[in-house]
Formats: C-alpha cells, structure tokens, sequence
C-alpha cells in the first residue's frame, strides 16, 4: 500500500529547470527564483519539467520531460536500484571523480588531484547480492520511496545466476517470509539464500524446499530486525556459505554477513591498498570483516591484525585462513581479533588500513590513528563526504594526502568507493 500523503501538504508544481551539475546521490542541480533545486533524472547541461515538491530543506523533483538532453544520456532501464542508468557510462565515471573533487574542496577545504575513476570489470550483472520484498504479484525491490513496490522483471544489475533463481520462484510458495535475499559466487556459479520472516524454522520449511528447488545450494533464516540480520540467523537446508574471490585471495561469503556486491571491481581496490599499504613489520585492518584486505597485506608484513565488530565475519575470516594454510598457501601471520576501532589498541603499528562503514571514522578512531605509530594510513571509503570530513580533519593534525583513486564498485548508480593514502 502507498503512504498517504499528509494532509494539507502542498502540491508539486512542474518546473522548467536548466541542470547545473550533478551531485551527490546522482541529482541534478537547478535553480531559480526560490533557490536549489534537486533534481532525480537529470543530466548536466539539460533543460527539463520537473514535478517539484517543497518540504523541509532543499526543493527536490523528478524529471518529467527532457527538452534538452545531455549528448551523454542514454536510454537506460529505470530502476530504484540504478540512478544514474540514464547516462553513458563514461559519463558516470566522471561524474564520480567530481563527486570525490568537490568533497575534498567543500568539506575537506583541500585543493588536492583526484586520478581518473577506475571503471568496474562489467558495468552490468555484476552485484552478487539482492534483497527482495515477497509480495503477492511477485518478488519486488526494497527500495521504495513511499510508493506502491515495484516488482522485479529482469534485474540488469545483479548476476546471471540470481536472475535464474528468481525466474523459477513462486512467491506464493515463499510464505510466511516477509523478503528474501540472496547471494551469488562469480567464482563457483553458486547462490544462497536467506529467508526474513518471523517464527520458528520449521514455518519456513516449505519456503526453503522451493528455494532449493529453484537451485540455491543452501537456506538461512533470519527474524526481522531493524538493523539487517541483527536479529540472529539460523541454517534451515544446505550450506550456509560459499566460496568467492577477491582480487588475490577466496573468502567465504553468505548470504546475510557484508561482503562487498561487486568481487571483480573490490578485488582490484584490494590490490591497489596493499600497493599503497608498502610493507614493514606489522599492519592493521581496521573494519576488517573477514579479512579479505588484511590477507592482502600478509605477503609484505611480519604480521597483520585484522579488527572488526562483528563475530560472525571475524568467525568466516578465521576459517578462511585456516583453510589457506593447511592447502600450503600463506596468510599464517594474520591474526583476528574483536574489538572497536574506536577503542583499538595498537602495538608497534607501521600501516593502518581502514574500510569503515558509510558513516566513517568515528572520532575516537581517528584519535587512536592519530596517536598510533603507524606512518601510512590507506583510507578506503564508500562515501565521499564522511571521507572528506575524516581527511581534512587527519591533514590538520599533520598528516598528508597522497593518491587518490575513485574505483567504481556500483556501475549505473551514483555510489562510488574511494582509495586513498595519508603518510606523515
């Protein structure tokens, strides 16, 4: 059911709007006589009609018509999953770099050089993760903006063999499961599954026959919970896990533990933070999950900590380690340990290497970095904004900016994942 709209809330109106530039979220930026305006749609350089609403903050709209289209539009697919479909893909990789650019010289205060977007391997098929509502009419996308869901026809985003899956799903055989959410192997072809939903495994035991059935190798059920899968998750059937690869080392992925969605475009940024990670004695990952980064640094240190929160990515990367070094490979010097980067505590660190959550370092973890004896920080970050405001606020307490790379893990959306090095 739609969200009703307060009452006495103002109508839009249709606006004839010319496209400054793009910003962060993908919006195009106009103005006119009542100041910004946001627009979802819109290219720079356009002229359109857009129904705009007012409400609390800036103005915001949807594109309605183009009168004057951008020569780096394309006929995209439009989904709430792709904001940024309607532009050629070069033109999304400079987009991003500009999104990096202006973070840096609006929250920053640095005029500093940002290198060239490095693009992902695929732009299309290349998530190996999807969450999906289970509706009626069929399985449809989470995200939605107060209207009516949008079922899924062909997800152009997600790989093949999550596509495959939800072809051959009923989803009246999915109750009482309020979504579903799966996850692909680009590696082994493999998906599995999770079903959301309250009570007892043995109420979801029809739902997970059909899932495998449809050809997932395993089910997991999770109650719903306002953070994702904070709830607890329990297996029902198969395997809980698969096998994937990140750049130069295979880690376990499920279907309700973070992973990056992109293996291909990650792998290559992993590579590239343990060239500007360097070598030396001891290295520490910081928001180290599973550890697929921290693997990356074993080759160049005597040791490597890997720190995160989470026991259950802690649990997957102490497995994964395992395994590599009874198959003879390396990787016996890294250690896990749990804890709060806000509250780490580092002994003789050279290099610490950070991937934090959307919302950044926190301050306590900057303190701790700043009071380190590391001498290289490697900064990757999923948000240009809290890495800006986390950047300027290191620079001001001695250290420099080095490199600066955008990798693009999210083609056709305005997301973009950044690379970076400070050294003092």
């Amino acid at each position: 059911m739609s969200e009703a709209a307060p009452q006495n809330a103002p109508q839009p109106e249709v606006l004839t709007l010319n496209i400054e530039k793009l910003v962060a979220g993908g919006l195009g930026l106009a103005r006119d006589e009542g100041g910004v305006v946001l627009v979802r749609g819109a290219l720079p350089g356009e002229r359109v009609r857009a129904s705009v609403r007012s409400g609390r903050g800036v103005r915001q709209g949807v594109t309605l018509e183009v009168l004057e289209a951008s020569p780096d539009r394309v006929d995209g697919p439009r989904l709430p999953t792709a904001d940024l479909a309607h532009a050629s893909y070069a033109a999304q990789l400079r987009y991003k770099r500009d999104f990096v650019r202006e973070a840096l010289s609006r929250i920053a205060k640095l005029q500093h050089g940002v290198n060239e977007t490095l693009p992902s391997p695929s732009e299309w098929h290349y998530r190996n993760t999807a969450q999906y509502l289970v509706t009626p009419t069929g399985l449809a996308y989470r995200e939605r903006r107060g209207n009516e869901p949008l079922v899924v026809g062909e997800d152009p985003l997600v790989m093949a063999a999550i596509s495959a899956i939800v072809n051959k799903i009923d989803p009246a055989h999915l109750d009482p499961a309020s979504e579903v959410a799966f996850r692909a192997s680009a590696l082994t072809g493999e998906v599995v599954a999770a079903l959301i939903g309250a009570g007892e495994p043995r109420v979801f035991l029809r739902a997970s026959d059909h899932l495998m059935d449809a050809g997932v190798v395993g089910v997991s059920l999770a109650q719903p919970a306002g953070r994702r899968f904070s709830a607890g998750v329990r297996l029902i059937a198969g395997e809980s896990e698969i096998r994937e690869q990140f750049g130069r080392v295979q880690v376990s992925v499920s279907a309700t533990g973070f992973a990056q969605v992109n293996p291909a475009a990650a792998g290559l940024a992993y590579v590239s933070a343990a060239e500007l990670a360097g070598s030396g004695e001891h290295a520490v990952d910081l928001y180290g999950g599973a550890g697929a980064i921290g693997r990356h640094l074993a080759p160049n240190f005597r040791r490597v900590t890997v720190l995160d929160a989470s026991p259950e990515a802690l649990a997957r990367g102490r497995q994964d380690v395992a395994e590599s070094v009874a198959a003879g490979r390396a990787e016996g010097n890294v250690t896990y340990v749990g804890g709060d980067a806000a509250r780490f505590s580092e002994l003789g660190t050279d290099v610490i290497v950070v991937d934090p959550p959307r919302a950044g370092l926190e301050e306590g973890a900057r303190i701790h970095i700043d009071s380190s004896t590391a001498d290289r920080l490697v900064y990757i970050s999923c948000d240009p904004a809290t890495w800006a405001r986390d950047v300027g606020d290191l620079v001001r307490r001695g250290w420099k900016l080095g490199e600066v790379t955008p990798h693009d893990f999210y083609p056709q959306t305005s997301h973009i994942e950044i690379v970076s090095v400070l050294n003092r």
